[in-house]
């Protein structure tokens, strides 16, 4: 990547990380590089990745990238596939990683840099601990890998590591390639793999929640690709797949911050016949056009992250997109376009009381949420909340970071009372007459399912587990 700064300084690096040599670089190897990409597993206690697991989109588009230039070799360990013991066929070991598999990410990072391998770590938590995480790697990627790629590439060729890859400016998403599943799909084990497929078309998010690691990694500038790039990708998966309603997950962290884009590519994708899901933030989903043209378009379900019923707690983690007098408009306007909805509820805040989960279930029953997902709140290594909270934090162990930990004491209730109203919340919102409660008239789909998932799951609870 050429990065933008004045032309007297750029004359050397510029040329060295361009395409064009990073091409020539390429040509001149008497054998192509191998590389090993590793999704870890994590260690937690809860089951994060039990069942059902989503293909990880961000991996597979680093295979797709260095895949050009190198040989790869995918390993999921979440569906079962291992990582070798004998490393001695690789050149390049690289993992990505969140806070709650980091331990398993450096344990593989380890054993990769004792067998004198070039091993990079990149994803969130080497992003937000950078300095933890060069310990056991050669080299950290920081934030997104297609901004820095063509400087890692170029350096890898020519062994020239750095400990840091960081793009002081991120590329743009025009003309981004779309990833090739093949890397994924060869495992005997794919089949663990959700049905939904992952698709990406914007990145960053200005918003800027204190408890949110989005803008260090994707930027606080948004970013989008071209619509027709975006409907192209959804055309090869309905061709992939051979039939014309593929069910398609965003992943973006908020596709909806510029109302025109959206818009736009709904009115796109109503013509194509698939489904969608994504994350959404409620900034305009009060506007009952929006949840016309979303229904159109082919979506079935939007996960919203509500957060909380309490506007104090809203306005501490600047959660400024979230009005509680848009809730129940957002609710009524997505039902009755026959779109689902997760609910995102987190509890622990210092503002939370016995009361919190009471007016929590009473929205819940009341707005029929069909899928309603619980949290307690994990400040995360390298955001602000993280910051302003580590004094207060019970422990410092990344496997249980995975917002089912109790992390702090509120001030207004005890630990105890919190993982008690907790634990009674659930299994109060997944009792079976609740479930038919809130799914009544709904249609027979994999909601139901995980409702009943969710009824089995939630009858073993016990605050202990949550410690």
């Amino acid at each position: 990547m050429q990065i933008d700064q004045p032309e007297t300084i750029l004359s050397s690096e510029s040329t060295r990380y361009s395409e064009d040599h990073l091409k020539q670089l390429a040509s001149e190897q008497k054998s192509r590089k191998k590389w090993l990409l590793v999704q870890p597993v994590s260690n937690t206690s809860m089951m994060v990745d039990s069942g059902t697991v989503s293909i990880p989109l961000n991996l597979l588009m680093v295979a797709t990238l260095a895949g050009e230039l190198f040989d790869i070799t995918f390993i999921d360990e979440r569906l079962g596939d291992a990582v070798p013991d004998d490393l001695s066929e690789f050149d390049v070991v690289a993992v990505t990683s969140r806070t709650l598999n980091a331990s398993k990410a450096y344990a593989i990072g380890d054993h990769a840099k004792a067998q004198g391998k070039i091993v990079i770590l990149g994803g969130v938590h080497p992003t937000m601990a950078r300095d933890e995480a060069s310990d056991h790697c050669t080299s950290v990627v920081y934030g997104e890998i297609e901004s820095v790629w063509t400087e890692l590439a170029t350096d890898i060729l020519q062994d020239t590591m750095k400990e840091v890859y960081k793009a002081s400016t991120l590329k743009s998403m025009t003309n981004m390639r779309h990833p090739d599943f093949g890397y994924a799909l060869q495992s005997k084990k794919s089949k663990k793999y959700s049905s939904r497929i992952p698709i990406l078309a914007t990145k960053g998010c200005p918003v800027g929640c204190n408890f949110c690691t989005t803008p260090t990694i994707y930027g606080k500038n948004y970013r989008f690709r071209e619509i027709d790039f975006v409907i192209e990708e959804m055309k090869y998966h309905q061709e992939r797949l051979g039939k014309k309603n593929a069910n398609l997950s965003f992943m973006d962290d908020n596709i909806s911050f510029r109302p025109k884009y959206f818009l736009e590519l709904l009115e796109e994708m109503a013509k194509i016949g698939i489904r969608w899901n994504a994350n959404i933030s409620m900034n305009f989903l009060h506007k009952p056009e929006v949840a016309e043209l979303a229904g159109r378009s082919g979506c079935d379900l939007l996960s919203i992250g509500f957060e909380s019923l309490n506007p104090e707690t809203l306005k501490n983690v600047h959660k400024g997109s979230n009005k509680l007098s848009n809730y129940g408009n957002v609710v009524s306007n997505l039902h009755k376009n026959g779109i689902a909805i997760q609910g995102y509820f987190m509890f622990g805040f210092d503002n939370d009381s016995e009361e919190s989960f009471q007016l929590t279930y009473d929205f819940i029953m009341e707005n029929k949420i069909e899928f309603p997902v619980f949290s307690l709140v994990t400040p995360f290594p390298g955001t602000p909340y993280f910051d302003e909270m580590k004094s207060r934090l019970r422990h410092f162990d990344w496997d249980k970071y995975d917002t089912y930990h109790y992390m702090f004491e509120p001030t207004k209730m005890g630990g105890e009372k919190l993982l008690e109203n907790f634990v009674k919340l659930q299994q109060e919102v997944y009792k079976g007459r609740a479930i038919m409660q809130r799914m009544k008239g709904k249609p027979l789909n994999w909601v139901w399912l995980a409702n009943y998932m969710m009824h089995r799951f939630t009858k073993k609870l016990k605050p202990e587990i949550y410690l």
